[in-house]
């Protein structure tokens, strides 16, 4: 009833919301990808999106397809697979950042295993920056982290806005330096939060150093200060920090996906995850419990 290719294109649009982004995305062109969006809405009979000049967002039947065209894509998936009669096999040296140690990434991973039993799996977890640089050097297959600002490398997962968090009723002191807590060099979020207090002239101090999201959440919690994250992916028990503490916009951030050195043993193994990470998109800026 529905067709794999439009509910491919619709989970693109979904996760970009962005009808630009999911073309190039797919390498369509925008007008194909506004058409198979149109047919899938005319197949179900429902608006999938609203969509301006400014903005496109899902309407609630559209968060429901967001369920169904995952299943109905990872059946068929299955489908193909059992009846070519093709197995992956091979090392995946996989790199994933700090940032998704909190988010359903191990349920994408635990899927990729039990649908590829024969791809011995590595994974990295490290800083964005550090896994880029591993990735430069040969020494990943494939990694999923943050990109810096008009880095034009790695496919687009989702775009996320960046927020200062900190424990709920944290009050910052505007006479005094802002208590940062922050990842060590290279770090992405450390460098846009640290540029964004910069440009504004204001006084800063780190309280808090760590290569762990872990940590640099558990030094949050206990109210030593604030420290620079996505928006959709804010811990449980921190929030955004109001208006009135006066801290200035840090920016926004890319996710991507991004392929390594072409190893022939790990290509289709890599090609089969990245396209398991895309296709669960929105579920990566999800915690086991709430958005972050």
């Amino acid at each position: 009833m529905y067709d794999p290719t439009q509910l491919r294109t619709f989970l693109s649009v979904a996760q970009t919301l962005s009808f630009t982004q999911a073309a190039r995305r797919l390498g369509l062109r925008q007008s194909t990808v506004s058409q198979h969006v149109r047919r899938l809405e005319d197949a179900t009979g429902r608006q999938l999106f609203t969509r301006d000049t400014h903005s496109v967002e899902l309407t609630e039947d559209g968060e429901a397809m967001l369920g169904f065209a995952r299943r109905i894509l990872d059946v068929h998936e299955q489908a193909a697979q059992f009846f070519t009669g093709t197995r992956l096999r091979g090392r995946l040296r996989f790199g994933a950042s700090e940032d998704f140690v909190l988010t359903r990434l191990p349920e994408i991973l635990e899927r990729f295993r039990y649908e590829h039993p024969e791809v011995d799996l590595e994974l990295t977890v490290e800083l964005s920056g550090t896994l880029h640089e591993k990735l430069a050097a040969g020494e990943l297959d494939l990694v999923l982290a943050k990109r810096r600002p008009k880095d034009p490398r790695g496919e687009l997962v989702w775009h996320d806005e960046l927020v200062w968090i900190g424990a709920q009723g944290l009050r910052l002191d505007p006479g005094r330096p802002v208590p940062l807590i922050v990842y060590p060099p290279p770090g992405i979020t450390r460098e846009l939060a640290l540029r964004a207090l910069e440009r504004q002239g204001r006084e800063w101090r780190i309280v808090c150093t760590s290569g762990s999201l872990n940590g640099l959440v558990a030094a949050a919690r206990a109210g030593l200060g604030v420290m620079v994250h996505a928006r959709g992916m804010i811990p449980p028990g921190l929030v955004r920090m109001p208006d009135r503490a006066e801290l200035p916009e840090p920016g926004q951030v890319d996710f991507v996906v991004a392929h390594g050195r072409r190893r022939p043993s790990a290509q289709g193994a890599a090609h089969a995850l990245a396209a398991a990470i895309l296709s669960g998109g929105d579920r990566l800026h999800r915690t086991g419990g709430r958005a972050r």
